[in-house]
């Protein structure tokens, strides 16, 4: 899938937004991808978001276990989702767009691939998790078709931290227990 720039005009050479699937190769830069968007939060998280601490060993090992997107400007990545298996569900994480690409879109387009995938291994529905104290990430998934199931908190905590969301693909019904 390629995504031209629609602002540039035929004289000028725009670079190319290329959106494909991540490879083991990719791991290191896509680490660095998810700490530098998740440093640029809009406000700090309690607790501090885990995404900060991710290595390409870590990404690496999460691209072999399932799978991610990624999207490519000029060459150089500048956005990920990662994705599993969990249960009846494809499971989408770590959505992740560099601070100067945001506002393009491109985060719904990561996205719109994982429900592809899903839709391509025959599930019924994706979820996702996003921290309560980033409303504008919840508002995001739910531009995307997703809706909060339930909330939880991290450990150690008392009150909820985290959302707990999902998106029936279409026309199916839930199994969110």
């Amino acid at each position: 899938m390629q995504i031209r720039d629609p602002i540039a005009n035929d004289a000028e050479a725009a670079p190319q937004l290329v959106l494909r699937s991540l490879t083991l190769a990719d791991a290191d830069r896509a680490a660095e991808v998810i700490r530098t968007a998740f440093a640029a939060q809009s406000r700090p998280t309690s607790p501090p978001s885990s995404a900060l601490l991710e290595t390409g060993q870590l990404i690496a090992a999460k691209i072999a276990a399932g799978g991610g997107f990624g999207a490519f400007d000029g060459g150089a990545l500048i956005a990920i989702a990662l994705w599993s298996i969990n249960g009846d569900a494809l499971h989408v994480a770590r959505v992740s767009v560099a601070p100067r690409a945001r506002g393009r879109g491109i985060a719904r387009s990561l996205i719109a691939a994982c429900e592809a995938k899903a839709s391509a291994l025959r599930f019924r529905r994706m979820t996702l998790k996003t921290r309560l104290e980033l409303p504008e990430n919840e508002r995001l998934f739910e531009h995307c078709g997703f809706a909060r199931r339930e909330v939880e908190a991290h450990p150690g905590f008392e009150g909820p931290t985290t959302a707990m969301m999902e998106k029936i693909l279409r026309g199916m019904t839930s199994w969110f227990p």
